[in-house]
C-alpha cells in the first residue's frame, strides 16, 4: 500500500503498515461492530464541541466513537429512489451530532464543515467516488462519499462510513489513495471527483478518471 492506515483513539495513534481486511462490496456500513469505547473529546452541543476539537484527529476520535450507519436511510438515497422521488436533504452537521447516523454523505458533511471550522489551514474537501453500479435490496448503489484534508503537502482521508475512525494517509495524491481504495472495497471505480460541496453543482460529472480506466 502506498499509504497507511491509521486508526486514531484521541490523541493516541495505533498505525497499520499491512492492507486492511478486504470488505463486503455490497455495502457502506462498517465492516465489523464496535464493542469497544474509544477515548473522544465529547461535548454537550456541537458549538461546544467545535471549541473542544482542535485537529482532525480530535474530530475523527469523535467520529469512531458515536456514527452509527444507517441502512433505510442508505436505501431511500439510492440512485433508484432519487430517480423516483428525488433527492433527500443531507443532515446539517448539528443535527448529526445530536444523533450521529446516517450514511457517507451525512457522514462526510459533517466531517468537512467540522473541520472547515477547527483548522481551515487542513484544506478539507469532499472525495465523491462513483462505483460501478450494485443493486442491493433492489436498489441501484454506484456514489460513495469520504472527506479529505492536506497536512505537510500530504494527502490523508477520513470519514469514511465504511471505517469510521480510521485515517488513510499520508498519501502524495488522491489518484495513489483511490487506487488502494478500488482494492480495499473490492469494486470497480469508474470516476472520482474532489469537490467543495456536496451539493450537485452545474456540469459537476466533468469527473477525473482513474488510471488505466476508459471515460
Amino acid at each position: 500500500m502506498r499509504g497507511v492506515w491509521a486508526l486514531l483513539l484521541a490523541s493516541a495513534c495505533c498505525v497499520c503498515g499491512a492492507a486492511p481486511t478486504a470488505a463486503d462490496p455490497a455495502s457502506d456500513a462498517p465492516e465489523v461492530a464496535r464493542s469497544w469505547v474509544s477515548p473522544f473529546k465529547d461535548a454537550p452541543s456541537y458549538a461546544q464541541a467545535l471549541q473542544a476539537w482542535q485537529s482532525p484527529e480530535d474530530l475523527n476520535a469523535w467520529i469512531g466513537a458515536r456514527f452509527a450507519y444507517d441502512l433505510p436511510r442508505a436505501m431511500r438515497l439510492s440512485e433508484t429512489q432519487r430517480m423516483r422521488s428525488g433527492s433527500l436533504p443531507i443532515h446539517e452537521p448539528q443535527a448529526f451530532f445530536a444523533d450521529p447516523s446516517g450514511v457517507c454523505v451525512d457522514l462526510a458533511r459533517f466531517a468537512v464543515e467540522a473541520l472547515r471550522h477547527i483548522d481551515p489551514d487542513a484544506q478539507a474537501r469532499y472525495l465523491k467516488i462513483e462505483f460501478a453500479p450494485l443493486q442491493l435490496q433492489g436498489q441501484t448503489l454506484r456514489l460513495h462519499w469520504l472527506a479529505s484534508f492536506q497536512r505537510d503537502g500530504k494527502f490523508y482521508f477520513f470519514a469514511d462510513s465504511k471505517r469510521p475512525g480510521a485515517i488513510a494517509g499520508p498519501y502524495a495524491s488522491t489518484q495513489h489513495f483511490i487506487d488502494d481504495y478500488a482494492v480495499y472495497r473490492g469494486r470497480q471505480i469508474v470516476a472520482f471527483k474532489e469537490l467543495d460541496s456536496y451539493q450537485r453543482q452545474p456540469r459537476a460529472l466533468a469527473a477525473k478518471t482513474p488510471r488505466g480506466e476508459s471515460p
